[in-house]
């Protein structure tokens, strides 16, 4: 990330006060020599505004940031124009961008005007960051230019549009994995990737010669992952239908470690240059340090994301893991929509600096729509069918390649659900489902759960015996295991089926107002993209489309067509393992290591579920159509 340097960043909380800031002198220095030179040259200002020298305070930041929600409606705004938009503004440019690449209209407290831009947004839990790439004034006053364009917009992929101009913007991609790790440190959401591993005996001495030849303790390789728990409960795996539990409430907020940010961001990325974002490696340095016996040879060059060299057994470690999004409609009308992002995950337990390439096959046959890889990784022209691919690799578990692209197997839970009341606290339901067919060994599949999520009615009983599997309850949710986890069926499909009632709570003309507002309330104090004018008025498009949806109308009644809180659906939960659905695959006899090792290759393959949909056959469902290819 040597293209990507970074002016400032921060982080604010729901009440839109900066809670951490870091600012780099010497990235500073460098935009200040810019916008002079560039005030050399050109003496016209762009619609008024300029490339400024300046930062804003964090009062400034936080005022302006709060002063955006409310005129975009939210934090991450509307995305799109509509009648209140201003020019200049955001949702002037009718870009879904400009909901993650925002622009701040600064008004300092001396006087100063000026546009601070690009800003990245990511939002983790509670917390807003806000990360400000170094870009060429030059860059900056097109930008300027095309926002106060009145067909901005709607040129979409031709030179002038803004999509056109972030693509020659690298700093923005840099920008966007900085973000994404600041969140993740307030979070506490610092993981390393899955890798599977054998369980083979030899695995312990692995382990022990890893960690105890450089003394880092917290990196280990993993073992066979285990599925995590799916919507938990306190009732038994064979619990009995018609069993209520309650789930305690989470708690989103957590404070920010302010200490831990500063030593990250000191080692990661030194006067404002990102070098290696990875957490643990950081983390490790901080608590070993480095000694003699860490140094590498002298005609070798160690990158930033080795902090430690390896010694011990040598192999290398390849994991597929595949994130299946579905929408299941069981109509003629509409066609099901399937999607894949995938990563190839890797560890190589290899000592010294060596390099290691693989080809990459069968992309076509993949249906691969996206590519990107890490930074240690050096990638050449690619083919329509093949990939060659050279990395350095870093010590523990890293992500190689992330892609998207379409299946190219059947989905692997198949079949429709229906939900209709025939009362006004009681349901009937439907499930006819096909589970894995088509699919042949070695593929498995761990576990599969579905579930009936009821956000706005109390669940009280409910009455019905499936085919296969065990049924629970939660107060807003109805659980049916199919295949429970240590069940896993390999080499054969399931018909599982499960109709029957379920019966509400009945509503109360007092409950109802009560509930609107603590759910309200969760949303000010939780995502802070709610904003009310004195009079008590909604200003916030956000708030309505909740407000409604909290007042428990019929699906019918809401305005929102994308809203899911407004329909009926059953969500599907599984893991799968012995292949992927995209058909990506490597073959570990291809890979090669320089210089030559022996050492074996071991690679396995998963899939897991992500907004895994069922859409009720009976009910309304959204749709987005698909573009007809001329």
């Amino acid at each position: 990330m040597s293209c990507c340097s970074i002016r400032a960043l921060w982080i604010l909380n729901p009440q839109d006060a900066v809670v951490f800031s870091r600012r780099f002198p010497v990235v500073e220095r460098r935009w200040r020599l810019a916008c002079e030179k560039e005030k050399e040259s050109s003496a016209v200002e762009h619609h008024g505004y300029s490339a400024q020298p300046l930062l804003p305070t964090d009062a400034e930041l936080a005022s302006a940031f709060a002063e955006r929600k409310k005129r975009q409606g939210s934090a991450r705004g509307f995305g799109i124009r509509f009648s209140q938009s201003v020019q200049g503004s955001d949702s002037w440019v009718d870009d879904p961008i400009t909901r993650h690449i925002i622009t701040l209209d600064i008004n300092g407290e001396e006087g100063d005007e000026f546009m601070l831009w690009p800003l990245v947004l990511h939002t983790k839990g509670s917390y807003h960051i806000l990360v400000l790439p170094f870009v060429e004034p030059q860059q900056f006053k097109a930008y300027v230019t095309l926002c106060t364009r009145s067909d901005c917009g709607n040129s979409v992929g031709e030179e002038c549009s803004l999509s056109s101009l972030l693509l020659n913007l690298p700093c923005i991609t840099g920008a966007f994995v900085v973000a994404h790790t600041v969140g993740d440190i307030v979070a506490g959401d610092v993981q390393d990737p899955e890798v599977v591993v054998s369980s083979s005996p030899s695995v312990g001495g692995l382990l022990d010669s890893l960690t105890g030849s450089i003394g880092i303790p917290s990196i280990s390789a993993r073992a066979k992952p285990v599925a995590a728990p799916v919507a938990a409960s306190t009732t038994s795996g064979a619990s009995t239908a018609g069993n209520v539990v309650i789930d305690a409430p989470k708690s989103t907020s957590r404070p920010i470690d302010k200490e831990a940010l500063r030593t990250f961001i000191s080692s990661s990325m030194p006067f404002g240059t990102p070098l290696d974002l990875n957490v643990s490696n950081i983390s490790a340095i901080k608590t070993n340090g480095f000694s003699s016996a860490d140094l590498p040879p002298s005609d070798l060059k160690q990158p930033a994301w080795k902090p430690y060299l390896y010694k011990g057994k040598q192999r290398i470690l390849f994991t597929i893991h595949e994130l299946i999004n579905a929408a299941m409609y069981d109509r003629d009308e509409m066609p099901d929509a399937i999607s894949i992002s995938g990563q190839l995950n890797c560890r190589a337990e290899l000592e010294g600096l060596p390099d290691v390439s693989l080809p990459l096959t069968g992309l076509k046959s993949a249906h691969v729509e996206i590519l990107s890889f890490h930074h240690c990784a050096q990638v050449s022209e690619h083919g329509e069918d093949k990939q060659a691919l050279m990395f350095s690799p870093p010590l523990g578990n890293f992500v190689l390649m992330r892609y998207q692209a379409l299946s190219n197997l059947d989905p692997p839970v198949k079949g429709f659900y229906q939900l209709s009341m025939v009362s006004e606290d009681e349901g009937a339901f439907l499930f006819r489902l096909r589970l894995m067919e088509g699919y042949k060994a070695p593929f498995s599949m761990e576990f599969c759960t579905v579930t009936m999520p009821f956000p706005r009615r109390r669940v009280a009983s409910i009455d019905g015996n499936p085919s296969t599997g065990t049924v629970s309850t939660t107060e807003v949710s109805v659980e049916w295991k199919i295949i429970a986890s240590g069940r896993g069926i390999t080499g054969k499909s399931v018909e599982a089926t499960f109709s029957g009632t379920v019966r509400f709570l009945p509503r109360t003309t007092q409950r109802v107002p009560s509930r609107s507002m603590s759910v309200s309330a969760s949303v000010v104090e939780e995502d802070s993209d709610v904003e009310q004018d004195s009079s008590g008025n909604i200003v916030n498009i956000e708030e309505y489309l909740m407000e409604k949806m909290n007042k428990d109308l019929q699906a019918v009644d809401l305005e929102e067509p994308l809203c899911w809180q407004a329909y009926s659906y059953a969500k599907v939960s599984f893991k799968i393992f012995g292949g992927s659905l995209s058909g990506m695959s490597i073959d570990p006899k291809t890979v090669s290591i320089y210089p030559a090792v022996k050492a074996p290759v071991e690679f396995s393959m998963q899939a897991s579920s992500g907004d895994y949909i069922l859409w009720n056959t009976l009910g309304r469902c959204p749709f987005a159509a698909s573009p007809t290819v001329h």
